[in-house]
């Protein structure tokens, strides 16, 4: 593979584009879980929304913003497990979580493959997927996007989309949001008929075609889609220099450059 330093790769893009899921979000907290997403949200933190609040996600409220998975910031406030909860269910708050499935009506898999009762293989459990998805704006996040992860129907609901909240009734419909799925080929919302997924754009490199052969379901696609934005120099230098200077992004997205060479 080959990566020439100002080619702007696969992961940097994904990264720009998780940043503009955050962008309008306001005094909120952030809360990424995954590599990509904890890059995106500083990235944003740093450009698009200064407001954004942030954690080590451990047990600390940060005043700044590091370098991925670094030490010794400055710490502007505690947040114990315990204390989590408190915002999620009471808080202002947007959460990128991954999935091992996802389906057309937006709901997420991360508790078991197969059947319920006797499931081929246990996942993480559906830990805080079902509070957050009542409660607090949702994004996903997928690195690797296949017919094996958007399914027509996810095995197990951990996560809520919005057709299924409609039918629980107001208590999980009110503020069930889910805003933005963002993986390696391109980037969706709920937007579509009867609460479908759409796609709002494919990265560089990738053509709409490669984004329906590779989901498991039926797509609504606009006539025209557009090309996720790239990264602007001021953002690739942050990403480059300041969040990521390791290349940690590239384990979870290979560097594949924006025009599609590797």
């Amino acid at each position: 593979m080959t990566d020439v330093s100002n080619d702007i790769t696969r992961a940097e893009v994904c990264a720009a584009a998780i940043a503009d899921a955050f962008a309008e979000d306001g005094e909120i907290f952030g809360s990424p879980m995954g590599t990509l997403p904890m890059l995106g949200v500083r990235l944003a933190k740093l450009t698009s929304n200064p407001d954004l609040v942030l954690s080590d996600g451990e047990s600390l409220f940060l005043a700044g913003v590091p370098p991925l998975f670094a030490k010794g910031d400055v710490v502007e406030g505690w947040i114990p497990f315990r204390r989590v909860f408190d915002v999620v269910a009471y808080g202002k708050r947007h959460v990128m979580m991954g999935a091992t499935q996802v389906d057309k009506h937006g709901n997420q898999n991360i508790s078991a493959i197969g059947d319920f009762a006797q499931p081929k293989r246990q996942l993480l459990g559906s830990r805080g997927a079902p509070g957050n998805t009542a409660n607090n704006r949702t994004s996903y996040w997928v690195p690797k996007h296949s017919t094996r992860v958007f399914v027509e129907k996810v095995d197990i609901v951990s996560g809520v989309g919005p057709k299924l909240a409609k039918e629980a009734g107001p208590g999980a419909s009110k503020y069930n949001d889910i805003h933005r799925i963002v993986s390696n080929l391109g980037v969706f919302d709920m937007g579509g008929a009867d609460d479908t997924m759409r796609l709002l754009s494919v990265h560089p490199g990738v053509t709409v075609e490669e984004v329906v052969e590779n989901t498991g379901f039926e797509l609504e696609i606009p006539a025209e889609v557009p090309v996720t934005r790239e990264p602007s120099p001021g953002e690739l230098m942050i990403i480059r220099e300041m969040l990521d200077p390791k290349n940690i992004r590239d384990r979870e997205v290979p560097p594949v450059t924006a025009g599609g060479a590797q």
